[in-house]
């Protein structure tokens, strides 16, 4: 059973490293063409939740490997790791948002982002929760905690969304940072959650 548990982690963190180096790549691209500091944040936030999910490659590919004491060690630093991706990517948003905002840089609209956030709205739910059902039948605190930041992608989806949808129909041109600022502080939020796990000794 543990087994099996531990192959379906496997899986779910390959999927989530591929399929956000894609949509990284092209939330980079085109937000950059249309100056969306939303839509760059989004691109960011997807080789974040890229490098967390290669965190947990690195995590259950060692599993079998491991005694109870070292698998115990190595979730504390792939905890502790996650936590961190959360607060560069919340740094990074924040400090671009209020750039946008100050310097009044007004986004171009972008029906390509809108596609973008739409299909990451589909996919990244499901994904949250197969990651944090998985976590929770392996008591593996660092898959937990990796779910969490998919459920900050999604909650950043929306916003995006929000951003790019006002902007888009209305004009609205200063959602876009304003989303990107909202979406920073829980970010932080759930950098101090991840890294402020104490008993991750259950594996």
């Amino acid at each position: 059973m543990s087994h099996n548990l531990n192959k379906k982690a496997l899986i779910i963190s390959y999927f989530t490293v591929i399929y956000n180096v894609i949509e990284g790549v092209v939330s980079i691209l085109v937000g950059a063409i249309s100056n969306s500091v939303a839509l760059t944040s989004f691109g960011i936030d997807s080789f974040m939740e890229s490098l967390s999910g290669s965190v947990m490659i690195w995590r259950f590919r060692k599993h079998a490997s491991l005694t109870d004491e070292e698998a115990g060690k190595m979730e504390q630093r792939a905890v502790k790791l996650v936590g961190y991706t959360f607060f560069i990517l919340g740094a990074y948003v924040l400090y671009e948002s209020g750039s946008k905002l100050y310097l009044q840089e007004k986004p171009d609209p972008s029906l390509v982002g809108i596609i973008i956030a739409v299909l990451s709205l589909i996919i990244m739910p499901f994904l949250a929760y197969m990651k944090n059902d998985t976590g929770k039948k392996l008591n593996s605190h660092s898959l937990v905690a990796d779910s969490k930041q998919t459920y900050v992608c999604t909650m950043m989806t929306i916003a995006l969304l929000l951003g790019l949808g006002l902007n888009y129909v209305y004009g609205i041109w200063w959602a876009d940072p304003a989303a990107g600022i909202a979406i920073s502080f829980l970010l932080f939020k759930e950098g101090y959650s991840a890294l402020e796990k104490k008993d991750l000794c259950g594996c």
